[in-house]
């Protein structure tokens, strides 16, 4: 039985080694890869979540928001355990500081990183930088997964990664018919000014996974980009069937003007959700380790609200 397993571990180990060299194209280049990397520093706002998903614990973490330890929020510290990987903080690279770590691979495909970026940093490790299919921050987190999971030479395991969230969304799907059809739309607040997102953006995006539709009058405000704002009058434009606030009730609140988001029939009728930190923070990410806090979390709220209306 010990021989079986040391022969699986060992075959499992020379696939690895012979997916390298490699090479993945990206937004600006190939990232060619000569061996297996060990040493990873993620510049990514959400990277980290991947790699800790496929066992990796990387060097490096950068932080978005939320102050959490080490970067990594609550579903995903059991997967960084013990480790103290160091904080990428700031808007702008510390190029001196990711150098001295030695990394032989750079991740940041959700990093919405620039050309010049990207140059600097191959200049200290071969650098992943996101599809060029996509707009910044858009790809897909399966593809995204995937593509760093080709990179690091587990593929194999991002791939059963998926594989698995798929079948959790697809379950959720079946176990709530009463989402099909029905229209949502995750709304904010921004300098006391209301907006949402389009379908495209991935917090949409795992509305429709479950069934919802987002209104097409939201991509025609968005355009090009994720998102889009309008001004208070138009609140009108948040009315289906169930809003989804990014944030705290009380700041939502303390944000919006009683005279319009009151009146409201949305908020009248009780089809508001407020995600809070946490959640807020899960949607945000939507990750590999993220997806499945938030379906804890938001998927019996917000099947309340619809079968409640």
């Amino acid at each position: 039985m010990k021989n079986g397993i040391l022969g699986l571990c060992m075959t499992l180990l020379s696939f690895q080694l012979l997916s390298f060299p490699l090479e993945i194209q990206n937004k600006f280049g190939v990232t060619k890869i000569n061996k297996q990397p060990v040493r990873i520093v993620s510049v990514g706002v959400s990277d980290q979540d991947d790699l800790l998903a496929l066992g990796i614990k990387p060097l490096a973490t950068r932080e978005w928001y939320g102050n959490q330890p080490y970067a990594v929020w609550p579903w995903a510290q059991d997967e960084l355990g013990d480790a103290k990987p160091v904080v990428l903080k700031g808007t702008s690279y510390d190029y001196e500081k990711i150098a001295s770590l030695k990394p032989d691979l750079i991740v940041g495909v959700s990093s919405g990183m620039n050309q010049r970026e990207y140059e600097q940093l191959s200049t200290i490790a071969p650098t992943l930088a996101q599809s060029g299919e996509y707009a910044d921050w858009m790809m897909p987190w399966n593809e995204k997964h995937q593509m760093i999971g080709q990179a690091v030479g587990l593929e194999a395991q991002a791939k059963e990664n998926i594989q698995n969230i798929v079948a959790r969304l697809d379950g959720v799907k079946a176990a709530h018919p009463e989402f099909k059809g029905k229209t949502a739309v995750v709304a904010f607040y921004y300098n006391k000014q209301p907006g949402a997102y389009a379908s495209k953006d991935l917090r949409s995006k795992f509305l429709t996974e479950l069934g919802f539709l987002i209104p097409r009058p939201f991509d025609e405000l968005a355009g090009n980009s994720f998102y889009a704002s309008f001004s208070e009058e138009r609140l009108n434009l948040l009315e289906t069937d169930v809003v989804i606030w990014l944030g705290e009730e009380k700041d939502i609140d303390s944000a919006s003007t009683v005279a319009f988001r009151k009146r409201m029939p949305f908020h009248r009728d009780g089809r508001e959700y407020f995600t809070g930190d946490m959640v807020g923070g899960a949607f945000s990410f939507y990750s590999p380790l993220s997806i499945n806090y938030l379906i804890d979390e938001m998927v019996p709220e917000i099947s309340k609200i619809i079968n409640n209306n």
